[in-house]
């Protein structure tokens, strides 16, 4: 297995802690019917795979010519790409405005506070509801005109794609076999449809299993509803993310994201939040069904440093 322990500039000349970002490990955990690998992704510098998209969507842009220097950019977000935007917009030089909620954790918040953003939040105490990222999508198209900033548009954005299509690369790089399934919670989708288009290359019969609320369950069928599994369970089905996109669905509970990701703490030493917990979740899932001989691929989403303050670890 492969641990990516190079120093210095990566593959693109990026100086820098722009250079940290990827080339993170791959582990398999114990106790299985299938193999189970996690992309350890609180390797990045931020601690989240955020940063592969913020990365991407600003270099996207300014290949195009979008994103001039010193020009704002402007984001809606629940937490972590606002935090891995924070720290790629600093490190580049461009004012960063963010709005977000304190439906997310506060974390997040002062991450993108400790890189120099200017975070405006919506009011949202109930939690993740099906109105609260179109509100903060509305809110940041009013701050795109105001400021003359560029907008990411992280849902709309086609950049993050091949962003985690690297993240797929280093996946077959490090996992020793056959990949018979990935297992991702959709936020975007941009991580998923990344990572299966990069794997579905080299193993095309590998199932494609988008994971999601079971309280706001809409690729299933059902309908939006309120939870608190952060980074995704928005309430739509993202724009990027076709029928064709994915195989198949699982649906985890709020409750039982937040209790994988405490027991995969206690067993597997894998520190996380509840996004984590639910492709965990699906992942053994996925590798009950499929038994003995076969591999199973899911992401750690970020850190647990970012979720203390809440109740998940409380």
């Amino acid at each position: 297995m492969t641990l990516f322990a190079e120093q210095g500039p990566d593959a693109q000349g990026r100086p820098g802690v722009l250079a940290g970002i990827g080339r993170t490990p791959c582990v398999r955990i114990r106790g299985e019917a299938a193999e189970v690998w996690v992309k350890l992704e609180a390797a990045n510098p931020t601690g989240s795979y955020k940063d592969r998209m913020a990365l991407a969507m600003i270099e996207g842009a300014e290949r195009r010519g979008a994103l001039m220097p010193g020009q704002a950019v402007v984001e809606y977000t629940g937490g972590s790409t606002g935090s891995s935007l924070a720290l790629v917009c600093s490190v580049k030089g461009y004012p960063l405005f963010i709005v977000s909620s304190n439906a997310f954790a506060a974390e997040k918040i002062r991450t993108m506070l400790a890189f120099g953003a200017r975070v405006e939040l919506i009011d949202s105490p109930g939690g993740i509801t099906p109105d609260l990222i179109p509100r903060l999508r509305a809110r940041a198209a009013e701050i795109a005109t105001a400021e003359g900033a560029y907008a990411t548009d992280q849902f709309n954005n086609r950049d993050m794609i091949e962003g985690y299509r690297s993240l797929g690369a280093e996946i077959i790089e490090q996992v020793e076999g056959p990949i018979d399934a990935y297992c991702g919670y959709i936020g975007t989708g941009g991580c998923f449809i990344g990572v299966t288009t990069a794997l579905g290359e080299v193993y095309p019969k590998m199932r494609r299993v988008a994971v999601e609320p079971t309280e706001s369950a809409v690729l299933s069928g059902g309908s939006a509803g309120t939870h608190r599994i952060e980074g995704g369970g928005v309430g739509f089905r993202p724009p990027l993310l076709g029928l064709d996109a994915f195989d198949s669905v699982v649906t985890v509970s709020t409750e039982q994201a937040m209790a994988e990701a405490r027991r995969t703490a206690l067993a597997d030493g894998i520190w996380s939040g509840p996004s984590t917990g639910a492709n965990l979740m699906a992942a053994r899932t996925v590798a009950a069904d499929l038994g003995a001989g076969h591999r199973v691929v899911t992401v750690q989403c970020d850190s647990g440093l970012k979720y203390l303050a809440g109740g998940l670890y409380a």
